[in-house]
């Protein structure tokens, strides 16, 4: 067993995801493995094992006699989920993307649940932007540290916008139907994101992402690139939060209306909130995460002339491709 193990080890290529990352299912099948809210559970001491396996892996292309390869797979998305593609660090356990389903299961239930008044409308808001800023900070791409007045800038920006714009849109759905004023929590973290995502990342945009050759080395660096990149994670971003702050309050208010007693119950309403919100996040998260590929690609010819230059000078084409890691 041991021999045919070792055999079968020869052909992985644990650099790469699992599945293939070229098309949408098998972008989603990685995700839903690495956002699994069970790896946030792993303890350190399990979290460096797995580094330390698939390190050595890496460096021997063999496996010690007690693991299959199963066991170097799960390993890998259990590194993956906890350390940071670029810098190698290990994540803030809150900021990771296996906290992503957890956290904002009872950010968003708070939301929801407290939309009306003024109070925890601000509570609420504040919390999920000190979330997101930790989220952000945490799944930037490369390995450019941010600095502490860039973080409480970015954090100021989301939260003002965010809080803004609810109170505003409360003040506007006074006279109409109830529903209405359900979505305002949705529109205030789609205005945030829109605002939050690119300040925080604004390093990248003036500077440029860290392009990569096929071989993973640093070649440069894009301004282009970036806007690119922080685009495609704020629609990810905007389109995950749909379900759990769209379809979830449609149901609430059928629910509502058919049975009126859950009105006047704070736990019923809460209870039926999580329930809705954790059933849209397990699916929407991995699902909106995959939309765009993580380790992208963009054609010599595409970026600045500079750039294209430099590598011309190196030996590219304008149809070669290279890599860049987008973020989350």
């Amino acid at each position: 067993s041991f021999c045919f193990d070792q055999m079968a080890n020869q052909d992985i290529n644990i650099d790469q995801p699992r599945y293939d990352q070229s098309s949408y299912i098998g972008r989603a099948k990685h995700f839903f493995v690495t956002t699994n809210p069970l790896n946030i559970l792993a303890s350190n001491q399990e979290l460096d094992d797995s580094k330390n396996l698939v390190e050595n892996y890496r460096k021997t292309k063999t496996l010690p006699p007690n693991a299959t390869v199963e066991d170097l797979w799960k390993a890998k998305y259990l590194m993956d989920s906890a350390f940071h593609p670029d810098t190698k660090e290990k994540m803030f356990f809150i900021g990771r993307m296996s906290a992503q389903v957890p956290g904002n299961l009872l950010i968003t239930a708070g939301m929801l649940t407290w939309y009306k008044t003024t109070q925890g409308t601000v509570f609420w808001q504040v919390i999920n932007q000190s979330f997101n800023a930790i989220v952000n900070y945490t799944n930037r791409s490369g390995d450019k540290p941010i600095s502490n007045s860039r973080l409480a800038t970015s954090f100021a920006i989301a939260t003002g916008s965010a809080t803004t714009t609810a109170l505003f849109l409360n003040s506007l759905t006074k006279k109409m139907p109830p529903i209405a004023g359900r979505f305002v929590p949705f529109a205030a973290v789609a205005a945030a994101n829109c605002f939050n995502l690119p300040f925080m990342r604004s390093s990248e945009i003036e500077e440029g992402i860290q392009l990569l050759n096929d071989k993973d080395e640093k070649i440069g660096q894009s301004p282009k690139t970036a806007k690119i990149a922080i685009s495609q994670v704020v629609i990810s971003r905007v389109i995950m939060a749909t379900p759990g702050m769209v379809l979830a309050p449609i149901a609430m208010n059928f629910l509502e209306k058919k049975y009126p007693r859950i009105k006047t119950s704070l736990p019923m309403t809460l209870g039926l909130q999580l329930v809705l919100i954790g059933t849209c996040l397990v699916f929407a998260t991995p699902m909106c995460c995959a939309l765009f590929p993580q380790k992208s690609s963009i054609k010599v010819g595409s970026l600045e002339e500079h750039i294209k230059d430099k590598l011309y000078k190196d030996g590219y084409k304008d149809t070669d491709h290279v890599y860049y890691n987008k973020g989350l």
